[in-house]
């Protein structure tokens, strides 16, 4: 399968890539129901978009086809408070800074008051600057890189994770507007950035989802439900979990004028054993490989091309899918000729 739907010379500009938005088509709430969703199909080889139910998903599946998921679980990584002078200030954490802590391990092993973080106002939060969280709970800016993000400290008298899970929030896209949250006005007379509540805690995570790990959920798989999956199995396809925390990336717009230009933030997954072997039988019995998202898909693809960097295994094209884990700034587009996926 081949990523090519233009010429190249207009495949490589930034603006071939603009569409129309209308906000009111961006849903605020969730559907009722998870599965409550349509489904788009594309059909490449008649070039053909059909609308359907979410659940006609598992009716395009045949037995002997592997469904693969990204089991990364969001953490409550926005924290809201006020500088000193009582203005206001948020810190998205984004990886704890712990030489102890491997990449793809869940963030709550991580006993470390050190982070990783994004700051906003960041002109203003500079190193040495201090922001109250709660009673008995402030951020301290130490340093700042040239990506422009932080190394912060978490400071209290509690452990770090049950600090987080206490004060944090969970991070919703920024694209989400609502008027019923509190939410914080982006700019003068801007549109109303939501913050969570009891609902998102809860729909903003895949069903399945596993390792603490993500800063934004990995979204196409948010409308599977417990029985649908258990559908997709009962049809004999089996269900391949691995692992990709999301990272900031995913908040950084692309600015360059050609998209070859735009380089991607490396995030750390994990490809298990379990899941090399079952895709190993997958392929030995002619099944298709149905990636979940582009976060399955680029972990797929990159073990596929033979790991990320600093990556512990992978596969050459057309070999044995082989365990690792490691990180990747896969970045798919036109022309890319896709090795492991053959449908997403």
């Amino acid at each position: 399968m081949r990523c090519s739907a233009m010429t190249d010379e207009r495949a490589g500009r930034t603006e071939a890539y603009d569409y129309e938005l209308p906000a009111e088509l961006i849903a605020a709430r969730p559907a009722a129901r998870r599965d409550g969703s349509r489904l788009l199909v594309l059909d490449r080889a008649r070039s053909r978009f059909t609308d359907a139910a979410f659940p006609a998903l598992v009716e395009r599946l045949s037995a002997g086809d592997a469904v693969v998921v990204n089991d990364s679980r969001v953490f409550p990584a926005r924290l809201l408070g006020r500088k000193p002078t009582g203005a206001r200030a948020e810190i998205l954490l984004l990886r704890p800074e712990s030489e102890a802590l491997q990449p793809f391990a869940p963030f709550d092993e991580a006993d470390t008051r050190l982070w990783r973080a994004m700051v906003r106002p960041g002109g203003k939060l500079k190193p040495g600057r201090t922001v109250d969280i709660a009673d008995g709970f402030a951020v301290e800016i130490l340093d700042s890189a040239s990506d422009g993000t932080r190394l912060v400290r978490l400071a209290g008298g509690e452990d770090p994770w049950s600090l987080i899970q206490r004060h944090g929030r969970v991070p919703l896209p920024p694209y989400i507007v609502r008027d019923d949250t509190g939410g914080r006005r982006e700019g003068r007379g801007g549109a109303r950035r939501a913050y969570d509540d009891a609902e998102d805690r809860e729909r903003y995570q895949t069903v399945y989802s596993a390792p603490s790990g993500s800063v934004a959920a990995p979204t196409a798989g948010l409308h599977f439900t417990r029985e649908m999956l258990a559908a997709v199995e009962a049809r004999g396809v089996r269900l391949v979990s691995l692992t990709l925390h999301v990272g900031f990336g995913t908040f950084r717009p692309v600015t360059a004028d050609r998209i070859d230009e735009h380089e991607v933030a490396p995030e750390a997954y994990s490809f298990p054993p379990s899941a090399a072997e079952a895709l190993n039988a997958t392929r030995a019995g002619g099944g298709r490989v149905f990636a979940v998202g582009t976060t399955s898909c680029r972990v797929l693809e990159t073990v596929a091309a033979g790991g990320g960097p600093a990556a512990g295994g992978g596969v050459s094209a057309g070999g044995p899918f082989a365990p690792g884990r490691g990180w990747t700034n896969l970045f798919i587009r036109p022309p890319y000729a896709f090795r492991a996926v053959d449908a997403l």
